[in-house]
């Protein structure tokens, strides 16, 4: 039975009781609070040059102004995942794979744009310089060797205009070019005068003669595809003037043309108007562009010129130069008839018109057509034009492995004749930080403006992070980054006044298509399914962005090929970031020791209880002629 005591005050000793008790609980919970806080102090991972062993040295030439060497010591020094109990007696250790150099014949080698296996493959509509990639059982498992003699290249602006001859050893391109100064040699250096097959004064005189025609330097105009780019000289000027270019080209008979332009620091992939669209969202470019290009606008039924009006934004420019463009004056240099020039230039003034495209003007070597900022009058026009038609239950953004059709890319509806398909376009630079038209629309399920202003807030913090872990990230070390899962162009957006350009990838099949989204910011990029090789040349990119993409693909394909794919595109000496769980970055560690990197486990930007962690790899120098040492 319980003591009554009679709604009176309790007796002093339960008071002092009581005060006991609660002394002892605020005495461990503030023993609690104090071990929390020295674990997360002495956990905590607040790294140094030397500690990450990023150390600048110099690179294989000192009187150059290449980029510098960074060494990693291999040294785990804030994280042990290792397992520290004894083994039994039936257990081993796992071996570390060590992969082997491939042969130097490999050193240019470019997996699904192969010459050998595209010889297999039609020639018709240019088919067989597609995207071809190796059988499961013929992809190689080894690493793609540097040239001998190979050179850190020189840092940009200086790299625009000069390159390293050992790094891509390709004369073929100063004879068959000379007159045309795309490329010349000067010793043991490449020089990029700046010149043109239809700019042999060079691409900034070019460039000053479309800026009198169009609105070139009012920040309406970011991004530019340079169809059959050449070395991207084209391209490598605009940079000065805030137009960010999308360069392709085949690899075909001009040895090396995209590889020198990466090797410049300008963006630029392999590919090729075939069969397939190009691997770029609908509405994506501000302008493109051909001088000379040598794609048959006028044939396939304008097939080319409606993939290039699928991938203009409304109110974006086509500009030409080169044949048939003012044919009455070069037609005897072209060594083609009057009539099969005029005829041509027609055909492709015809197949603009059923696109709806405006001519802008035509003055000496140039012509320039402009889409239409919506399609309520082209809606109209097909009681005139009945080919080609507007198409049809289909999602213009798909581009991977995707045939070309010959109908018109339908834009998003309008509700009078002045507004923008799609919405209208912050001018550059305030288009990097704007909320793009296709998430405030709600165009993209579940990403919504809030999520949005979070991940560029998230992506501030996590720059931040990253410049103290890799100094050498905000010391101009960097400039070709490949960022291999985008998602809203936030890493990019970050580094968006700094001297480099992100490819920005979104993986083929991704729950949300958000490519699109970062063309509206004004950033490129491309689709890609990484279980393939990357369209591009070994050797191209600086640094690589690995945010949880192998969680993405290791249960779809096997993730040592894509980290070898990593490898062959990566420079000597670059640098990964790889974002993942504890688990995944483990079994990366493992997979990359034996490709001759260096890592370094490190903790999440908020701290060592988050799950997620950083993973930064260092692939180390060595060539064909050190392969074995």
């Amino acid at each position: 039975m319980a003591k009554d005591y009679g709604g009176g005050s309790p007796k002093p000793h339960h008071l002092e009781s009581k005060r006991r008790r609660l002394s002892w609980v605020l005495g461990v919970s503030a023993l609690c609070v104090i071990f929390y806080l020295l674990g997360a102090w002495q956990n905590s991972s607040s790294v140094t040059v030397d500690r990450m062993g990023i150390n600048p040295k110099v690179g294989c030439d000192t009187k150059s102004q290449s980029y510098a060497r960074p060494v990693v010591q291999s040294s785990i020094s804030t994280l042990d995942f290792e397992a520290h109990h004894q083994l039994g007696a039936n257990e081993t250790l796992p071996a570390v794979r060590k992969f082997r150099p491939c042969d130097s014949k490999y050193s240019e080698y470019t997996p699904c744009q192969d010459p050998i296996r595209a010889r297999k493959f039609e020639k018709k509509m240019l088919m067989y310089r597609e995207r071809h990639c190796p059988a499961k059982d013929e992809v190689l498992q080894c690493l793609i060797p540097a040239p001998a003699n190979y050179k850190n290249p020189f840092r940009w602006p200086q790299s625009r205009d000069y390159a390293w001859f050992d790094n891509v050893p390709h004369k073929e391109l100063t004879i068959e070019k000379a007159v045309q100064n795309w490329i010349q040699v000067e010793g043991d250096k490449f020089r990029f005068p700046g010149g043109g097959t239809m700019f042999t004064r060079g691409a900034n005189a070019y460039i000053d003669d479309i800026a009198e025609l169009i609105p070139l330097g009012s920040g309406s105009i970011r991004t530019a595809l340079d169809t059959g780019c050449g070395v991207a000289s084209w391209g490598a000027y605009l940079l000065s003037r805030n137009v960010l270019t999308m360069s392709f080209a085949p690899r075909d008979t001009h040895e090396a043309q995209v590889q020198f332009a990466l090797e410049r620091g300008v963006p630029a992939m392999i590919g090729v108007m075939a069969s397939q669209r190009i691997p770029y969202p609908a509405r994506a470019f501000d302008m493109a562009h051909c001088s000379r290009c040598l794609i048959p606008w006028y044939d396939f039924d304008g097939l080319y010129l409606i993939e290039v009006d699928r991938v203009l934004r409304p109110g974006g420019y086509w500009i030409l130069s080169g044949p048939p463009i003012n044919w009455k004056k070069h037609y005897k240099g072209w060594e083609r008839t009057q009539e099969d020039l005029k005829k041509e230039q027609d055909t492709i003034e015809a197949t603009a018109k059923r696109l709806c495209w405006k001519k802008v003007v035509e003055k000496n070597d140039l012509a320039i057509w402009q889409k239409p900022i919506n399609h309520i009058e082209c809606v109209k026009s097909r009681k005139v034009y009945k080919v080609p038609h507007i198409c049809k239950e289909d999602n213009p953004d798909i581009a991977w492995y995707k045939k070309m059709e010959t109908c018109i890319t339908p834009l998003p509806e309008v509700q009078s004749a002045d507004e923008v398909a799609g919405g209208a376009l912050e001018k550059w630079p305030k288009r990097a930080m704007a909320v793009p038209p296709r998430i405030s629309s709600g165009a993209i399920p579940e990403i919504t403006v809030n999520k949005f202003k979070e991940d560029n807030a998230l992506w501030k913090q996590r720059l931040a992070y990253y410049k103290k872990i890799v100094p050498s990230l905000a010391q101009g070390r960097y400039r070709n980054i490949m960022d291999m899962n985008a998602h809203l162009g936030g890493f990019s957006a970050a580094l968006a006044d700094a001297p480099v350009w992100v490819m920005n990838v979104i993986p083929a099949n991704s729950k949300h298509d958000t490519l699109g989204a970062i063309y509206e910011r004004g950033f490129i990029g491309t689709y890609q399914d990484w279980c393939e090789a990357f369209s591009t040349y070994p050797r191209t990119y600086d640094l690589i962005h690995a945010g949880g993409i192998f969680s993405i693909y290791q249960d779809r394909c096997d993730i040592t090929n894509i980290l070898l794919e990593m490898d062959r595109i990566l420079r000597p000496e670059g640098t990964v970031i790889f974002r993942d769980t504890v688990e995944v970055l483990v079994k990366i560690q493992g997979i990359i020791e034996g490709m001759r990197w260096k890592s370094d486990i490190k903790d999440h930007e908020t701290g060592p209880f988050n799950p997620e962690k950083i993973l930064l790899a260092v692939k180390t120098y060595w060539t064909s002629s050190t392969a074995e040492t």
